[in-house]
């Protein structure tokens, strides 16, 4: 046990000082702050100070129009109506266009019952400004049929502004709560995602360091201290840790984030995210649990390996489960409680990530955490007995790649 101590206090030591640890550590919150900073600025100043004129040969439908733009103040255009307009009204928008006093030109025909627009510019991707303007025109010519009717402006406001559906969910004691599909469903998507890549990374970083120590030949010297199964041990657990430690980090700025006033202007709204205590106990359950998993193979593989390059060709394989996760999305969106949801938030190398995105829609029973976890200690207890014995013979194997045969004799040794 001290010696499995001494171990896992070396590797935690060691890549807590490392460089690559402080960059991700403080790089990956302050990348978050700047997307974070970058969409609210860019948001507010989406289309603003651009100079767009409305050419139509109906006048109201224009000023309509243009009404409807200039109603978002957060984006201060210079809309200008040239109606009613006719052929060389256009040659001259594509002149100004040309010459750039202009942005672009939203042209309406509405010589048909129905009015054919289009907009003439030199951005070929201002699709966001394209977007605006259909918005605008389709609002507007509902306005103007709603005012020809007689309808009073606050009736017709009232329709085009159209009825929100309130969303709520049933709990299973009968209370019945808001929610928020679109923001749960982002959460636990982000939830599952930063599980699926802290628990790669961290199970990587054990096998590079097996990689790194069996080529520099350090093993020879530590084994003759401790035996093969504290060196496994010792690693698991000091990689881990560090792992934990750069979770908790991250958890801690990611509130600093959240609550200050650019995230609160941003994540408001549809866009509001609440967690709940269900998620932030289970979060590190499932990391440490899926985290033992994949590096006790990782480190399996890494003791039959040579190389990193090597070890770079099971990559694919290892990360199949995490590929498989993730393509199960649109399933486990429709149906949460479905015969294929559960079975693969069931299924060890897939259940860390499938509960996440499942408990995004609706928390699943108890029962079902329980067998879950319990299949998955099942599993790290079934892999470490495999890779125990994969690393006491293969970190001194030193010269020749393994072959089938002798990983089966491997297994064997006593």
């Amino acid at each position: 046990m001290r010696n499995m101590l001494l171990i896992a206090r070396r590797e935690y030591m060691e890549q807590i000082r490392g460089r690559a640890f402080r960059l991700s550590t403080i790089g990956l919150p302050a990348l978050f702050a700047l997307i974070v900073g970058v969409a609210y600025l860019s948001g507010r100043g989406l289309g603003a100070r651009k100079h767009i004129v409305i050419a139509s040969s109906d006048p109201q439908l224009a000023v309509e129009v243009r009404s409807q733009l200039l109603a978002d103040e957060g984006r201060k255009a210079n809309i200008d109506v040239v109606a009613p307009s006719g052929p060389e009204t256009r040659t001259g928008l594509i002149q100004q266009v040309q010459d750039r006093s202009i942005d672009g030109f939203l042209w309406i025909d509405g010589t048909g019952s129905v009015p054919t627009a289009s907009y003439t510019s030199q951005a070929a991707g201002d699709f966001m400004t394209g977007a605006r303007l259909k918005d605008a025109l389709d609002t507007g010519l509902v306005r103007e049929h709603l005012d020809s009717t007689g309808i009073n402006q606050a009736t017709s406001n009232a329709v085009i502004k159209g009825i929100p559906i309130a969303t709520f969910q049933v709990k299973k004691d009968g209370s019945v709560v808001k929610t928020n599909a679109q923001a749960s469903f982002w959460k636990g998507y982000a939830m599952a995602i930063l599980l699926s890549m802290t628990t790669m990374i961290y199970g990587l970083n054990v096998a590079r360091s097996i990689i790194q120590e069996k080529t520099s030949r350090i093993f020879e010297v530590m084994l003759a201290t401790a035996k093969p199964a504290d060196l496994l041990a010792g690693k698991l657990i000091g990689v881990g840790a560090v792992g934990l430690t750069q979770i908790a980090i991250w958890l801690v700025a990611g509130l600093a984030i959240i609550g200050s006033p650019f995230a609160a202007a941003i994540l408001s709204g549809q866009f509001s995210i609440h967690f709940s205590w269900t998620e932030g106990i289970l979060f590190p359950v499932y990391f440490l649990l899926g985290y033992l998993l994949y590096s006790s193979l990782f480190a399996g593989l890494a003791a039959t390996c040579e190389t990193e390059q090597e070890l770079q060709m099971y990559m694919p394989l290892a990360a199949a489960p995490t590929w498989l996760s993730f393509s199960l999305i649109l399933l486990i969106i429709n149906d949460s409680n479905s015969f294929w949801s559960v079975t693969a938030s069931l299924f060890p190398p897939t259940a860390p990530i499938v509960m996440f995105l499942r408990m995004a829609s609706e928390i699943p029973p108890v029962w079902q955490f329980a067998a879950s976890i319990g299949l998955l200690l099942l599993s790290i207890w079934a892999t470490l007995w495999f890779s125990s014995r994969l690393y006491r013979v293969g970190i001194l194997m030193y010269g020749k790649r393994a072959t089938l045969p002798e990983l089966l004799r491997w297994l064997r040794y006593s």
